[in-house]
C-alpha cells in the first residue's frame, strides 16, 4: 500500500514542478497576460481539474513561481558573494548586488512575478516563506557585522537595486552609469556612516 502511496505522492510532485516550469516558459516567452489555466492544462497535457487539484488558480500559481524565484535568487547573492572571495566585505557586497541586476534582467517575468504581481506572500512577517527570508538574510550577511543599522541597511540596499533595475527595465536610467551608482549606493547607503 505505500509503495503506491509514494508512486502518487512523486507522480504529484512532478505534475506540480511541470505546471510551475510550464508556467514559468509560457511567461518569459509571452508574458504572464499568456498563463491562463486553460492554456497550462493545455500545455501540461492534464485537464483543468487536475490543475485546480494543484493551485486555486492563476495567482497561487504566479506565487509559487514567485517562491521559487527567491530561493533561486538567494541561492545566486549567495554565490556571487562567495565566488567575488576577497578579504574586504565590500567585494563581496559589489558582487552580490551585481548579480541582483543580473537577475532582474536574466529572468524578467520571474522577477515580475517575485516583485510587481499581486500575491499573497508575506514580507517581513512571521508568515514570511524561508525562499523569501534566505533572500533578504544574504543582503544582510553581506554587510559587515559591525554595521550600524544592518537589517535597515539591506532593506534599503534591496529597494534601491529593485529601483534600480526597475528603471533600468524601463530604460529610465542609462546603462551607462551603472557602476557609479551601485559604488554610491554601496558608499552611502550600505556602507555610509
Amino acid at each position: 500500500m505505500s509503495v503506491t502511496r509514494n508512486r502518487r505522492e512523486r507522480e504529484r510532485a512532478q505534475r506540480h514542478d511541470l505546471i510551475l516550469a510550464v508556467a514559468r516558459e509560457l511567461a518569459e516567452a509571452e508574458g504572464w497576460e499568456a498563463v491562463t489555466t486553460r492554456r497550462l492544462a493545455e500545455r501540461v497535457e492534464y485537464s483543468q481539474p487536475v490543475l485546480y487539484s494543484h493551485f486555486k488558480g492563476k495567482d497561487a500559481i504566479v506565487a509559487a513561481v514567485a517562491e521559487e524565484g527567491f530561493a533561486e535568487l538567494a541561492e545566486s547573492l549567495r554565490h556571487a558573494r562567495q565566488a567575488a572571495g576577497g578579504r574586504e566585505p565590500v567585494t563581496g557586497l559589489r558582487a552580490l548586488c551585481r548579480a541582483y541586476l543580473r537577475f532582474a534582467v536574466d529572468h524578467p517575468a520571474l522577477y515580475q512575478a517575485m516583485f510587481v504581481m499581486p500575491t499573497p506572500l508575506k514580507f517581513a512577517s512571521e508568515e514570511t516563506p524561508a525562499a523569501l527570508r534566505s533572500a533578504f538574510d544574504a543582503f544582510v550577511e553581506a554587510l559587515p557585522e559591525e554595521t550600524a543599522e544592518r537589517e535597515a541597511r539591506a532593506e534599503l540596499l534591496w529597494a534601491a537595486l529593485h529601483g534600480i533595475s526597475a528603471l533600468s527595465a524601463t530604460g529610465r536610467v542609462p546603462a551607462r552609469g551603472e557602476e557609479t551608482r551601485l559604488e554610491l549606493l554601496i558608499e552611502g547607503i550600505a556602507l555610509g556612516a
